[in-house]
């Protein structure tokens, strides 16, 4: 056994040492008596420490026993190791309790070697030895050396086999953790919590439920651990509704919970869970509950939400408890997030002495977000270290201002690049509309051995469908198919929508019907692909087959619901679900919504019942809405006084509307109102109103071609002209275009 200690120590355990101490030192305190006889012992003034120890006041022999074991102990929790150590030497009299508080000294302050020596001269050991040492292998990360102690033990209590449990799940070792535990004669509830533990820690939440559900008896610990691993894993339906079984609930539970709300970005949902501990009288919340929840208001985005929760920490002193500068790091992040920025200026200069690079990254994004560069900059030049998200905060901002040279330098000089920041460069590209080189460094990305993340498929699809692009769209999931043995969820929803903007939506539906797993963004992609392309009755079948599924619709799912009513001229259908937002799912209509029905009834004729609908619509139309009743006027005279009736409201709106003044002029003229149609055209020419020309692009050998509505200026106009037309005179051509 002596072989155990024949490496050298580790830094780690240093590290521990000094933890260690100061902690105790911190929370130690020493009566006049302990501080005297300190000075002694520390002095080594052995005469004067047994005087010392002569006053206590006489007692029966096991009496000063148990007196002088709690001086050892004492000692040694406040970091006086060898200063215990000199008392233990002294003492008259000792017994097994004595050897144990002294080895207790040696591990719990990381002095292994010296602990194990201690160990191996005790004269008597029991349980209590053989554990304390085994734990402190374990503490140490010496797990193989843990278990040559587990195994050595005479005997073992369940307290011997829980701690070898722990060991292992602490080092990593899970399996040889379930070995153990399978072996225990004897379990209690901190074994399974244990097991738990190690479990929901690595996300393995169906082993943990198997002993969750084998549990005779189970405590608080077990139902919160349960609920802090299906949070950990991302299933935070599975983990609320453990958190609502809960026969009892603490502190640490609430915030398990709100936590998992916070972390998983359902933010009203954690903010809603406080408001209800508020009214739980038995739980008070800590530092972590509020460290969550200033997360959890910096992701709703309203700041007077941020600044009452600041206030109230600063009211009840609760800033105080924020011992490691968590709390000021997430207030740094809350208000940099909101763009709030003399607010985390003021936080980031008073907690200087405990900046890190997270504050620093968020002081960086929140400079960003307001469009001030200079300062991030600055900020990032002076930056002691900088991480791979600094790099990658600054790469995205040039971009996010169209600074594209500069984005590209920093890309450049970044010292080390992840997938991320690649991922960054292609869709900061894309963003500028520069599709061509996205494509590019794509390609030097996986020549330079980086694997694309799904993200980066995910953008790539994305602009291929925005943009039309089937050919470079076919690419990218030939690529998918090769390198990916199956498609996860955001690159199957991205394959959707791109295949439906490219106008294959055969080859969206059959990605869609392979999916094992779909979410909302799977629906609704579907949902508007079907509808854009005009299949009503497939599109209600599918809007059919995701409430029978359990996914509850949005307002996306109705704007493609009610636009396939719109362009089948199915009113009745259109009027029902239009009705149903609000009455059945709680879905207040947009302008968007109203713009669909708007389309509905006046392809069905129905003008005026459109001008009703806009009269009572609960919130105040906007422009486009206003531009959407004029639209469906067409010419018809009987038309002429909705058209008038909704010209109005838009030119109030937008004077310089230039669809609008067109429409009117078309419809002045159709009825014949001249007079009213030449007033129209000379305030538009007084106002400058200029309708803008069609345009329309074409993709070729990654060149984007742009055509407006009657230009002539491409230099390869000639040349197109002669495919299209033949051989006409130049005049012909001209006018033919």
């Amino acid at each position: 056994m002596r072989a155990l200690f024949h490496r050298p120590a580790q830094f780690t355990l240093f590290k521990t040492v000094i933890s260690f101490r100061l902690y105790t030192t911190q929370f130690t305190k020493l009566t006049p008596f302990d501080s005297e006889l300190l000075r002694c012992l520390s002095q080594r003034l052995l005469k004067d420490a047994r005087k010392v120890l002569d006053k206590m006041p006489s007692r029966d022999r096991h009496g000063r026993i148990v007196e002088w074991t709690r001086l050892v102990t004492k000692y040694s929790r406040g970091g006086w190791v060898d200063e215990a150590r000199v008392l233990f030497d002294i003492m008259p009299e000792r017994n097994v309790v004595s050897y144990n508080a002294m080895l207790s000294g040696y591990v719990q302050s990381g002095r292994l070697s010296e602990g194990w020596r201690f160990f191996e001269e005790m004269p008597e050991r029991n349980v209590v030895s053989w554990t304390s040492m085994m734990c402190g292998l374990a503490e140490a990360g010496r797990v193989e050396d843990a278990r040559l102690v587990f195994e050595a033990m005479p005997e073992r209590n369940v307290v011997s086999w829980n701690s070898m449990v722990a060991g292992l799940v602490k080092n990593g070792d899970v399996e040889g953790a379930r070995e153990v535990f399978e072996g225990m004669p004897v379990k209690n509830v901190v074994s399974c919590n244990v097991m738990i533990g190690g479990y929901a820690e690595r996300c393995r939440m169906d082993e943990a439920r198997g002993v969750f559900d084998g549990m005779m008896e189970r405590n608080v610990v077990t139902w919160t651990s349960m609920v802090s691993g299906y949070c950990r894993c991302g299933d935070v339906d599975e983990g609320y509704a453990l958190f609502r079984e809960m026969p009892e609930r603490n502190v640490v539970s609430w915030t398990a919970m709100i936590g998992g709300f916070a972390w998983n970005g359902f933010y009203k949902e954690a903010l809603l869970l406080f408001l209800e501990m508020k009214g739980d009288n038995g739980a008070k919340p800590n530092g972590e509950t509020f460290i969550s929840l200033v997360y959890a208001c910096a992701g709703v985005g309203v700041p007077q939400l941020g600044k009452q929760l600041h206030g109230q920490l600063l009211v009840n002193n609760w800033n105080h408890d924020d011992y490691d500068g968590r709390l000021s790091k997430g207030l740094i992040h809350m208000y940099s997030a909101y763009g709030i920025m003399d607010y985390a200026e003021f936080l980031f200069v008073r907690h200087s002495n405990t900046h890190s690079v997270q504050s620093c990254n968020s002081m960086i994004n929140g400079y960003i977000q307001i469009e001030q560069l200079e300062w991030a900059q600055n900020l990032f030049d002076r930056l002691p270290t900088r991480d791979k998200i600094s790099w990658t905060l600054m790469i995205t901002g040039y971009f996010n201002v169209g600074e594209v040279s500069k984005a590209c330098y920093m890309f450049q000089i970044m010292p080390d690049r992840d997938a991320i920041s690649w991922t960054a460069m292609i869709s900061g590209h894309i963003q500028n509309e520069l599709f061509a080189e996205a494509t590019d460094i794509f390609f030097k990305m996986r020549q330079e051995g980086v694997s694309p993340l799904n993200s980066t498929y995910s953008v790539l699809l994305g602009a291929a469908g925005a943009m039309s692009y089937l050919d470079s769209g076919r690419q990218f999931h030939g690529l998918l198919t090769k390198t990916h043995y199956e498609l996860d969820l955001l690159i199957s929803n991205s394959l959707i929508s791109m295949y439906a903007k490219c106008g294959e939506i055969d080859d969206a539906y059959h990605t869609f019907l392979n999916m094992s797993l779909r979410d909302l963004i799977s629906w609704n992609s579907m949902i508007m692909g079907f509808s854009d392309h005009g299949h009503a009755n497939k599109t209600l079948k599918i809007f059919e087959a995701m409430v029978q599924s359990g996914t509850h619709p949005n307002s996306v799912t109705f704007l493609g619901i009610l636009s396939a009513c719109s362009h089948a001229g199915l009113v009745h259908r259109g009027w029902e679900f239009f009705n149903a937002m609000n009455d059945v799912y709680g879905i207040q209509p947009a302008s968007e919504h109203c713009i669909c029905m708007i389309n509905l009834l006046g392809r069905a004729g129905k003008v005026k019942e459109a001008r009703e609908l806009v009269r009572r619509l609960p919130l105040k139309p906007d422009h486009a809405v206003w531009g959407a009743l004029l639209g469906i006027c067409g010419f018809g005279e009987t038309n002429a006084e909705v058209a008038k009736y909704a010209a109005k409201h838009l030119l109030e709106i937008d004077p310089l509307n230039a669809p609008g003044h067109v429409v009117l002029c078309n419809i002045y003229a159709a009825n014949g109102l001249h007079i009213e149609e030449k007033a129209l055209r000379r305030e538009m020419r007084l106002k400058g109103v200029k309708k803008f020309p069609g345009c329309s692009w074409i993709l070729v050998q990654g060149r984007v071609n742009v055509f407006l509505s009657g230009d002539k200026i491409h230099p390869d106009v000639n040349d197109m002209l002669s495919i299209l037309f033949g051989d006409m005179d130049k005049s012909q051509k001209e006018s033919a275009v």
